[in-house]
């Protein structure tokens, strides 16, 4: 009785250090992840700092393509708003699609302007238009980094969540599948191009 009793001790052991093993995994899992989106959080502001001053610099130049300024400055506010929203919770998979697609929105904008600003010499020639296009340009390198290394965070954590018997785990405990963060176009997938 006693060994029948001890046996079933360690099996109750073995299984309750197997589950709080599986689950200290997630949730590290989890906590990279997070950690790669706090990463593109950091780079995607710098880039929203940096286009206010790009806009400031290139009105007093381009009075003419008023609309393209404007739809930067929207596109920016939107983009802005998005990561806010996935910054407060990286799991949520619609905010980190509503950031994509707020990204896909800045980087076509972006790219209106930079094809704008190659019609106008006198522009592409001032040196702080030419160092906040640099900064940019190095910033958009950043944020690629970033998403890929977030990316990579996401895969592993999906694929550590999906198998088993960490699937049963991460349902009993409420582990929700995370959403990598995806461009779908050619367009969207090229940093700007810039010039100078």
């Amino acid at each position: 009785m006693n060994i029948a009793l001890l046996v079933l001790l360690v099996i109750v052991v073995i299984i309750a250090f197997s589950i709080a093993s599986i689950y200290n995994r997630l949730i590290k899992l989890r906590n990279r992840f997070k950690n790669s989106f706090a990463q593109i959080d950091v780079q995607l502001k710098r880039r929203y700092d940096l286009i206010p001053n790009l806009v400031e610099t290139a009105k007093g130049y381009i009075k003419h393509e008023r609309e393209t300024l404007e739809a930067v400055v929207a596109a920016r506010n939107q983009a802005s708003a998005a990561v806010k929203k996935a910054s407060a919770d990286p799991t949520n998979a619609s905010a980190i699609k509503g950031l994509a697609g707020a990204e896909s929105m800045l980087t076509g904008a972006l790219g209106r302007l930079m094809v704008v600003v190659e019609a106008y010499p006198d522009l592409k020639a001032n040196q702080s238009m030419s160092q906040l296009m640099e900064e940019l340009t190095s910033t958009e390198n950043k944020v690629s980094f970033s998403r890929q290394a977030y990316n990579d965070a996401v895969m592993t954590y999906n694929t550590t969540r999906e198998s088993f018997p960490d699937l049963m785990i991460a349902n009993s405990f409420g582990f929700k599948g995370a959403q990598l963060f995806e461009l779908t176009s050619q367009e969207e997938r090229q940093a700007p191009k810039v010039t100078f």
